[in-house]
Parts: structure tokens; C-alpha cells; sequence
């Protein structure tokens, strides 16, 4: 099997995990901004209905969620940091063109090349890590960028906040310059990471072999079915504390610092408990669990608004179990020499949730109350459960594969 060069000294690794950090807080400041207050500018300044941005926002992840292995594929055979960097200028590009956008379609055409440059993005970032930093040691990289990013995003959002305060357009068109400028800043800290090959100068198959490898299938079914999590505290809570609670509305904001402070005290310090396939099962395992105990607590929230906090405090804690054992596998599994399609496959899941989770869990919990929380919750301790004998699965199959070659 060829695999990516990590001939390169300690230093120069720990220079490079520095350099990708710095990348990722730079445009995750901008990312903080845009998620809180590009809702707002589109249906204020530009004058779209809740209806067409829904659609423009579903299609452009489901664009980008197809886009994702193929531009996955293109790093592995191109080299991960140059198709990053493109695409990180590709991002800016796009944010920069929503603030020119004035009607549906140009917007439907942003958000397509957003999703597209965003998911490829994503993929190319974890090849770049996955050359850059030896197997034992990627999932608590990983978990320092995932830090790093919350970190970013808890500043962006509150200048979102400022801009929402301000509620002008030169505010909103400010957040899209600096997001735009978040990513260029990106794309220049990225060129100073090595230019990675393939070992020898050999070049990947330019099968995408993904696409046939069911039992990695399997694994990021499972891991999508738990990433339904993600529109619990920003879309499904909030509508379940105005429709079904008596607590004050900044309950909303608390739950999301306890969300975002926990990322960044223990994100990396449960992740270095992770270093096996094995212990990272059985993390996910843990995982589906405390999201089932998260469901419980925040069904009994009509009883009491500190349910609601005990439930958020449950919920990041079984994400953070998640992160950490869905990055060893999804790295694990993978062939070295195919990083990139197989992470752009694997972050399919994230795209998913983002489309689907909203509208489903909308549904379960707002229509099934008490009952649809637990439903829920029960969902996530299965899906948990099942991880376990599917990486068992995979790695056999990965075991005959290199038995074959």
C-alpha cells in the first residue's frame, strides 16, 4: 500500500498540527459570524422567504455533500495542501458573492459552490492532517483543531451578535468581508505546510474505491445517524423551550456556552483516551448512550428549565465520546494512499444531519413530546451500539485486502 511521506522530524510535525490550527481559527471566526447573521441578511436585505432559503441552504450541502469524495479523490491524487488551499480561496470567493446576491437563483448558485468548496474543503484538510502527523497521534490533533474551532466560532458569533445588534446592511456585508478574509487568511498559513506526495512519486489508483467499500458504508451510516445531534441545541431545543417550556429565552445562549466550553476544556483531553479502533467503539458506544440520558433529561424539561442545562451538559459530552472514536475510525479504516476520498465519504454524514436533521427531528420531538425524545434517545444508544461489530466488519476487510495485495 503507498503511503503518504511522514519522513518529516517531530518539529517540523508539531510546526505543521500549529499551522493547520491557525488555519482553522482563522476562518472559523468568520464561520462563527456567518452562521449567527446570514439567516437575518437574507431575509432583510436581500428579501428572500424563509421557504427559498431553506431550499438554497439544502441544496448547496447536498451538492457539496456529492462533491465531497471526488474533490477527497483529486487531493490524494494531486497532493492534499494545493487542492486545500484552492479551495479555501474558492470559499472566500463564495462567501464574498453573498454579498452581491439580490435574487433566488444567484443565491441558489452561491450556495452550491459555498457547500461544494466547504465539504471539499473538509476532506482535504484531513488528508493534509492524515500526511502530516503519524496514525497514533491524529485523533488528538484532530481534537485540538476540533478546540480550535469552537474557539473560533464562539468569537465569530459574537460579532455576529454585534452585527444583529447593529442590524444594517454595511454590518452584514462587514461579516461576509471578514469571513471572506477568514479563508484567505487560511489558504496563505496553508502554504506553508510541505507540498505532500505520495511516497516514491507514485500515484493513487484513480478508482474511487470508497464507493465499493460497503463495510466503511456501514461505519458512516452509523456515524450519520448519531451527527443528528447537531440541530438539537441550535434548532430543536430552542423551538421546544418557546413551545413547550417556561424558561427565559437566554437559556438558548446558555446552552450553547456550556456547548462550546466544554469543546474547548476537555474536546482534547477525552480524545487522547482514544488510540485503538477497539477503545474508539467503545467510546461511540458510550456516546449513544449519554445522547439517550441527554433526550431524557431534556423531556423532562416542562417540569423545570435546569433539566435543560443538565441535558446540554449530557449532550456535549456524549459529542465529544462521538468526535473522538468517529475520528479514529474514520482514519483507521481508511487506506493511507486514499485519505482524502475516504474523509470526503466519511464527512457525507455531516452534510446529512445538516439537511435532514432539521425537519426530522422537528417532527419526532416537537410532535412526539415526551415520547419523541425518548424515541430519539433510543435511536442514538442503537446506533452506538451498532458501531462496534461494523468496525469489526471493516477491519477484516481491510485485513483480506492487505492479504490480497
Amino acid at each position: 500500500m503507498t503511503a503518504l511521506t511522514l519522513a518529516a522530524p517531530a518539529s517540523r510535525r508539531r510546526s505543521g498540527r500549529q499551522v493547520l490550527a491557525q488555519a482553522q481559527f482563522a476562518n472559523s471566526v468568520g464561520d462563527g459570524a456567518y452562521l449567527v447573521a446570514s439567516a437575518f441578511y437574507f431575509a432583510k436585505v436581500v428579501g428572500l422567504p424563509p421557504a427559498q432559503i431553506g431550499i438554497g441552504l439544502t441544496a448547496g450541502w447536498a451538492v457539496g455533500m456529492v462533491a465531497g469524495v471526488p474533490l477527497g479523490h483529486l487531493a490524494d491524487r494531486r497532493g492534499p495542501r494545493g487542492v486545500a488551499v484552492t479551495l479555501a480561496v474558492a470559499t472566500a470567493v463564495a462567501v464574498a458573492s453573498f454579498a452581491l446576491v439580490r435574487s433566488f437563483v444567484p443565491f441558489l448558485l452561491v450556495t452550491c459552490l459555498y457547500g461544494i468548496a466547504q465539504t471539499g474543503l473538509s476532506a482535504a484538510r484531513q488528508a493534509l492532517l492524515a500526511g502530516l502527523v503519524p496514525p497514533a497521534e491524529r485523533t488528538s490533533a484532530r481534537a485540538m483543531l476540533q478546540a480550535t474551532l469552537n474557539g473560533g466560532l464562539a468569537a465569530g458569533a459574537g460579532l455576529g451578535g454585534v452585527a444583529l445588534w447593529l442590524d444594517t446592511p454595511a454590518a452584514y456585508t462587514a461579516l461576509f468581508a471578514l469571513d471572506a478574509a477568514g479563508f484567505l487568511v487560511a489558504a496563505a498559513l496553508l502554504l506553508r505546510l510541505p507540498a505532500l506526495r505520495p511516497a516514491g512519486g507514485a500515484v493513487p489508483s484513480g478508482r474511487l474505491t470508497v464507493l465499493r467499500d460497503r463495510p466503511y458504508a456501514l461505519v458512516t451510516l452509523i456515524n450519520a445517524v448519531l451527527l443528528f445531534y447537531m440541530p438539537l441545541l441550535s434548532v430543536i431545543v430552542p423551538l421546544w423551550i418557546a413551545g413547550r417550556t417556561s424558561a427565559p429565552s437566554w437559556v438558548v445562549a446558555a446552552l450553547l456556552l456550556v456547548n462550546t466550553g466544554s469543546v474547548l476544556a476537555f474536546q482534547v483531553r477525552v480524545a487522547r483516551r482514544v488510540r485503538t479502533l477497539r477503545e474508539a467503539s467503545a467510546s461511540v458506544r458510550r456516546a449513544g448512550l449519554m445522547m439517550l440520558a441527554a433526550c431524557a433529561v431534556f423531556a423532562l424539561s416542562p417540569y423545570g428549565w435546569p433539566y435543560l442545562l443538565l441535558g446540554a451538559a449530557l449532550l456535549v459530552w456524549g459529542e465529544m465520546l462521538l468526535a473522538a472514536g468517529a475520528w479514529e475510525i474514520s482514519f483507521g479504516l481508511a487506506p493511507d494512499d486514499r485519505q482524502g476520498q475516504y474523509q470526503g465519504f466519511f464527512g457525507t454524514g455531516t452534510a446529512v444531519a445538516r439537511m435532514l436533521g432539521p425537519v426530522a427531528l422537528t417532527a419526532l420531538v416537537l410532535g412526539g413530546g415526551m415520547l419523541g425524545w425518548l424515541a430519539l434517545g433510543a435511536m442514538f444508544a442503537a446506533a452506538g451500539a451498532a458501531m462496534a461489530p461494523a468496525v469489526r466488519w471493516a477491519r477484516r476487510s481491510v485485513s483480506r485486502s492487505a492479504e490480497r495485495a
